[in-house]
């Protein structure tokens, strides 16, 4: 199934709430992998005048498309959402697979793949769901680690922005009180009269793709900042960075000489003083209107398909990762260099745990990642960042981000003195070394000191990336490691990586008693039945794999970091969550459950061939191709009763009642069940 279904928000939230109090885990990522907060150190940032609780958030990408996405993303501990990148275009057709993370990171996806009313109300169903979450109580959070804020990502002309679709988005993103009044008798009663935000967001990164003229640009972000009063970022492409310079970096610095940027990116992108232009025109231009102005770096870099993971087809594909971070922190440094501190810029490139205190520290708001989610582990590395950052902290005495600037490298901070004529040298070197308040001795040219600060920080740290063997293609060339052994429906090793690798949730593990199937064919006989058998399955793994289908757009993703071939995407059950959607997307097999109570059905698609199992009560009804009975519960077998043309298989049945009850039945949360309305 390669289209994304959203899920009912009445549904959502009762899992979430069932699961959390139950089994202390919100779609399948245990609390105890969850971030907390920083307990006395200070991680929060301000953007646009508002204050996020962690500067960290997911890159416009597969974490922020579907709402459970953000959920998850929040658990993990960022709180600058930037949303996936809306565009009129919303009908495109996305090759499969779509994310190759063998390495550093590839990818051929750019755009959300709902419909543009679908993304809307997900990223409403997002907002709302994050603050019962926190009002629920369920989720052990510090005072204040909550606090989120919801970036629009738009791309990519004028034309569509402002087309009527796109333009209505923006205004419900703006006011999404009808939405939000709409949803509300969704909640259980105690979250009704909640006083949700209905301003979801009112600041944007424009994602300018490649080939996008300057005047294209800057006319997209006026309109943004004039028409609708956006705070803007304009998210800029590697690319600034010319042939020569990136050829360098990517090829003799780093040794991936297998990178091939197209010449023609290079004609077609935005050069550095196109760039430098506009922004002095918007900057002016959006302080004039009291709104905040700034620049992203960077979109990823555009290169030559020489892998063999994509369609054959695709002629090119976006590079992310450890590559993209050192070319990245170049056009940073070369930015500062050009406008100092004036404008704040947001960074996405290759982040993880390693680096994310090294961004922070910077003043880069916020600091998005994609690539290192979408590996082992996938939203549980979140935390481990806030762990690394607080030990940088710790380590230097800093009780925040700003000193952080300063007593992270105490050379660096008394060198910053220097830029600074309005404070008291003297008093603030002392301070560094005693450990005294930093912003007491430095008054209000504290500012100033940490703008400095972070000014030679960013030169030095950009330059040190280049000699840093973390990124170089020998430390970023080794695939996960496969056992050659091909996946099958009912066996796997059971390593549960292909779970949180997914972006979307949509895997899932269920228990499965273990059970030898035996394979019993029935046919009519004169006036009675008669049975043979012809083997047996074995189903000897106690925990299973399966697939959510409406929450699965066949990245690719999963296969990659499964140990077996195959794809838990293309092997493993996939449950449907209506009818409808079971009978659209024929003939991929899979499961659904059909009706409730005594009057439900499990049905089942095997190689294509379709059978419904009734299994209320003491006999069973059975139906499939050519036939239509009623079976003994524990003895299928014994006594048959309906209609059948030629021999009929039970063991679809067995493995009907097998898997449905795992799942449909499943004493764990899972998408397929409805969990009990909460209090």
């Amino acid at each position: 199934m390669v289209e994304l279904r959203p899920y009912p928000f009445e549904l959502l939230v009762r899992r979430a709430l069932a699961e959390l109090e139950r089994e202390q885990k919100l779609f399948d990522l245990p609390l105890a992998n969850a971030f907390r907060g920083t307990g006395e150190l200070d991680v929060s940032v301000r953007m646009h005048g508002r204050r996020a609780a962690t500067p960290l958030g997911p890159a416009a990408g597969p974490h922020t498309q579907m709402a459970q996405n953000i959920a998850l993303s929040w658990l993990a501990g960022c709180r600058v959402m930037e949303l996936k990148t809306v565009q009129v275009d919303d009908r495109l057709v996305i090759p499969r697979p779509c994310i190759d993370m063998q390495t550093v990171g590839f990818n051929v996806e750019w755009s959300q793949e709902l419909r543009i009313e679908e993304s809307l109300e997900e990223y409403v169903k997002a907002s709302m769901l994050l603050e019962v979450l926190e009002a629920s109580g369920l989720v052990p959070l510090e005072e204040g680690a909550g606090e989120t804020l919801f970036d629009l990502s738009l791309g990519y002309d004028l034309a569509g922005i402002r087309s009527p679709r796109v333009d209505a988005f923006v205004d419900a993103m703006l006011d999404a009180s009808e939405v939000v009044d709409r949803l509300r008798p969704s909640l259980p009663a105690r979250f009704r009269d909640l006083d949700f935000r209905t301003r979801i967001s009112d600041q944007v990164t424009l994602s300018t793709f490649h080939g996008c003229p300057p005047d294209e640009i800057e006319g997209i972000a006026r309109h943004l900042l004039e028409e609708k009063g956006l705070h803007t970022i304009v998210k800029l492409n590697p690319t600034l960075l010319g042939p020569a310079r990136a050829a360098e970096l990517l090829h003799e610095r780093m040794g991936y000489e297998e990178l091939r940027v197209p010449p023609a990116a290079f004609d077609e992108d935005t050069r550095w003083e196109e760039m430098v232009a506009f922004c002095e025109r918007l900057g002016e231009l959006a302080e004039g209107l009291g709104l905040g102005f700034g620049v992203k770096f960077t979109n990823t870099l555009i290169v030559e398909n020489h892998r063999d993971f994509f369609p054959a087809e695709e002629e090119r594909m976006y590079l992310s990762g450890p590559p993209l971070h050192v070319l990245a922190m170049q056009l940073v440094a070369d930015f500062r260099r050009q406008f100092g501190m004036r404008f704040p810029i947001s960074f996405s490139a290759g982040i993880d745990r390693h680096n994310f205190a090294d961004a922070a520290a910077l003043g880069l708001v916020p600091v998005t990642t994609c690539s290192d989610l979408l590996k082992t582990g996938g939203y549980r590395r979140g935390p481990k960042y806030f762990e690394s950052l607080a030990a940088r902290m710790q380590a230097a005495g800093a009780r925040d981000l700003e000193e952080l600037a300063l007593r992270g490298d105490l050379e660096l901070g008394r060198e910053a003195l220097g830029s600074v004529g309005e404070l008291d040298a003297a008093a603030c070197s002392a301070a560094l070394g005693s450990g005294a308040p930093l912003r007491e001795a430095a008054g209000e040219a504290f500012d100033a000191w940490v703008a400095a600060a972070r000014l030679l920080a960013t030169e030095r740290y950009a330059d040190s990336l280049t000699r840093d063997e973390r990124y170089a293609r020998a430390k970023n060339s080794k695939v996960p490691k496969k056992i050659g052994r091909l996946l099958v429906t009912f066996d796997c090793v059971a390593c549960d990586k292909c779970v949180p690798v997914c972006p979307n949730g949509a895997n899932f593990a269920y228990r499965l008693e273990p059970a030898t199937v035996p394979i019993v064919k029935l046919r009519r006989d004169g006036d009675g039945w008669s049975a043979r058998r012809d083997g047996e399955l074995e189903v000897g793994a106690e925990l299973q794999y399966a697939n959510f289908a409406d929450f699965c757009n066949d990245c690719g993703n999963c296969d990659v970091f499964c140990p077996e071939d195959g794809g838990p995407y293309r092997l493993k059950p996939r449950f449907f969550r209506t009818a409808d959607d079971f009978e659209a997307f024929a003939p991929l097999d899979g499961f659904v459950q059909v009706g409730e109570g005594e009057a439900r059905e499990w049905r089942g698609r095997f190689e294509g061939v379709e059978y419904a199992l009734v299994p209320g009560g003491e006999r069973w009804s059975y139906r499939g191709p050519g036939f239509e009975l009623s079976l003994d519960r524990d003895d299928p077998a014994h006594e048959p009763s309906g209609t059948a043309e030629g021999e009929v298989d039970l063991t679809y049945l067995q493995l009907l009642a097998l898997v449905g009850t795992a799942v449909f039945d499943s004493p764990t949360s899972n998408y397929l069940q409805p969990a009990p309305t909460p209090r």
